[in-house]
């Protein structure tokens, strides 16, 4: 049923059709898989796939083209733009699209279907769009207070099965419990959270179950706040919020029919007005290196891009202006066994996230807090935090710099 199903669905498009799916957890592989594989006639799909989330084309059929939320490496025919998630929201309410594609978990009564554990960019897509299509995935949860579309809206539906994307980091080792425990000193009862994926997000929720009071105010939610709901660490009045669920099949189950946890397009997860009247923001954001200026690179890995800015610029910017938050980024002191240091002198390429939009910087020697410091001060305390071998050289770099 589900081959044949698939079938239709591909059967309906047009050469160049402009075509809008979200990613992560709410992309319909089948679909994905048709599109890179030439079994689709040429088309533009514009996306929000996810690295280590979705599986990312390797190529495309002559004439496709991929425009995506993140970069895909070594894929000619795709473009990411430099754009936050906001700003990337923003430049898709500029476009049109011939489709849009959307899956939704079976309703749970009438025609109206809840958009489960993704909605991303969904909403918006799909008022840009000349036709909407409805895949219908038993995989989906239905989850009460997420987003939802009338499947009368939709010009056809299709019922497709097929598991969804799953993210599984392994468990936290000592390094990342390290950077964890520093990051949750400043931390209080009753914060709104925003966090990522990844070892270090994962030790640092299973590190704040004394809490009380916490509300999630996040762009990604995956297994790990499970651990806070089952210690009573959330707030139980407050709408726990995030655009998208991403983690394990289990974290997905557990997701069925539960209420308390909005899934809602990026429209109101990244409005900044909201997350400026947050009241007590805490963005916690990953990088791949910080300068001693306390700008952060998130995107280059070298001279390659492999990442995007994603949320993380829209929730660091507005906790850095929240009077009661604070945009924190974490990161390991150094890779490729302690050679390289991710602590540099100055980023060789252009900032993710500028240094008026830190206010603290954690390794797993410490944290350095830069609010209301100077050059020197900030440098002072980033050099602190670094792996100590590298301690001198950056010294040594940052007095050749203040010098000039």
């Amino acid at each position: 049923m589900a081959r044949s199903e698939t079938a239709r669905l591909i059967s309906g498009f047009r050469p160049g059709e402009r075509v809008f799916m979200i990613g992560s957890t709410g992309a319909v592989l089948p679909f994905l898989d048709a599109f890179a594989s030439g079994d689709l006639p040429p088309l533009h799909l514009t996306s929000s796939l996810v690295p280590g989330v979705n599986d990312l084309p390797a190529a495309l059929p002559d004439e496709s083209r991929l425009t995506n939320a993140f970069p895909v490496p070594g894929l000619p025919a795709s473009r990411a733009m430099p754009l936050s998630y906001g700003g990337y929201l923003s430049w898709l309410a500029s476009q049109t699209f011939d489709t849009c594609i959307v899956q939704v978990a079976p309703p749970a009564r009438g025609r109206v279907a809840s958009l489960g554990c993704a909605a991303e960019f969904a909403p918006v897509g799909m008022t840009r769009s000349r036709r909407i299509l409805a895949v219908v995935n038993p995989a989906v949860p239905h989850v009460p207070d997420a987003a939802t579309l009338d499947l009368d809206q939709a010009e056809a539906v299709f019922d497709i099965d097929h598991p969804l994307p799953e993210y599984l980091p392994g468990a936290p080792d000592a390094q990342a419990r390290a950077i964890a425990g520093h990051i949750a000193a400043f931390i209080t009862d009753g914060a709104a959270l925003q966090v990522g994926l990844g070892r270090v997000p994962d030790a640092l929720l299973m590190a704040l179950t004394d809490r009380r009071g916490l509300r999630m105010q996040s762009g990604m939610i995956s297994d790990s706040v499970r651990a806070l709901h089952e210690a009573d660490a959330l707030d139980p009045d407050w709408m726990h919020m995030s655009c998208v669920h991403v983690g394990s099949s289990a974290h997905y189950d557990w997701m069925r029919k539960r209420s308390g946890f909005a899934v809602l397009g990026c429209d109101v997860t990244h409005d900044p007005g909201r997350l400026y009247r947050s009241d007590g923001l805490v963005a916690v954001n990953g990088a791949l290196e910080v300068d001693l200026f306390g700008q952060a690179n998130l995107e280059h890995a070298g001279t390659r891009r492999v990442s995007s800015v994603g949320g993380a610029a829209d929730f660091s910017r507005a906790a850095s202006l929240d009077p009661r938050g604070i945009s924190v980024v974490g990161l390991p002191s150094d890779l490729r066994k302690g050679t390289v240091s991710r602590i540099v002198p100055r980023l060789s390429v252009p900032a993710s996230l500028p240094r008026h939009d830190i206010d603290v910087v954690v390794t797993e020697h410490g944290s350095a807090d830069l609010r209301g410091l100077g050059p020197e001060e900030r440098a002072d305390r980033l050099i602190a935090i670094a792996a100590p071998d590298h301690r001198p050289a950056l010294a040594a770099a940052w007095e050749e710099m203040a010098r000039a």
